[in-house]
């Protein structure tokens, strides 16, 4: 099985980060978080990935091209453009997937999500697409105020236990992409939309760990969750 993460963004919310490289090659615990992601896939048995390209995309290869040998993966780096949206990208690289059910993510999250468990749901649903839920967590705290006006209550970054969000993650058969009709169609509009509408889309709730590497704050987060030796998502 292929899993495909699409790693071709600008990143511009990284800052100087993300100037000359791309995102999924920022470091987290000394390694690309795009590392992470691998490992993590490869804990559940799949080693095989095509990873989209677009800004910055020869330092994936060169990143790649560093790393063959030391560990037992397949990468495909495929140049999906500059400025194509997610969809036009898993548009640009299904010829590489053929006929067979694939995973794919973002490149700038980690979880401890468990993959083999959200192949076996996906299996059991028989839907086109399955997409893993995540709740996430505010930045800020909540204050709870009572009938008198009074805060009552207080709670910092909570988690929003009524809200779940995409986040990534997803089991994919090929068929789906048929939604995807040009280069500037985003995955998660239009056409994860139809999918949902038709009844073809599943989802798998994760309540553990994820966290998704948006801005500064969020990297520096993740390194002091790796240095405390707490990263969650280490599961290999």
């Amino acid at each position: 099985m292929k899993a495909v993460i699409l790693a071709g963004g600008l990143g511009t919310r990284m800052g100087d980060a993300t100037a000359a490289l791309p995102k999924p090659l920022v470091q987290v615990g000394g390694r690309p978080i795009l590392w992470h992601i691998l490992k993590g896939y490869q804990a559940h048995g799949i080693s095989d990935f095509v990873v989209c390209a677009g800004h910055a995309g020869h330092r994936l290869c060169e990143f790649f091209e560093q790393e063959r040998g030391a560990e037992p993966w397949t990468v495909q780096v495929v140049d999906t453009g500059l400025h194509t949206a997610t969809g036009g990208r898993l548009r640009r690289v299904r010829h590489l997937l053929g006929d067979e059910t694939f995973c794919m993510t973002y490149g700038d999250a980690v979880a401890d999500v468990d993959v083999t468990a959200l192949l076996s749901l996906h299996r059991a649903q028989h839907r086109l697409v399955t997409v893993t839920a995540v709740q996430p967590r505010l930045h800020f705290g909540v204050i709870a105020f009572g009938a008198d006006g009074h805060p009552v209550g207080f709670q910092e970054k909570p988690r929003l236990d009524d809200m779940w969000v995409n986040g990534g993650f997803f089991v994919i058969e090929p068929a789906a992409l048929d939604a995807v009709t040009s280069d500037e169609q985003a995955w998660e509009d239009a056409p994860m939309t139809g999918l949902a509408q038709a009844g073809q889309l599943a989802a798998y709730r994760h309540g553990g760990f994820w966290q998704c590497m948006d801005a500064p704050r969020d990297r520096d987060t993740l390194e002091r969750i790796w240095q405390a030796g707490d990263a969650r998502w280490k599961v290999w």
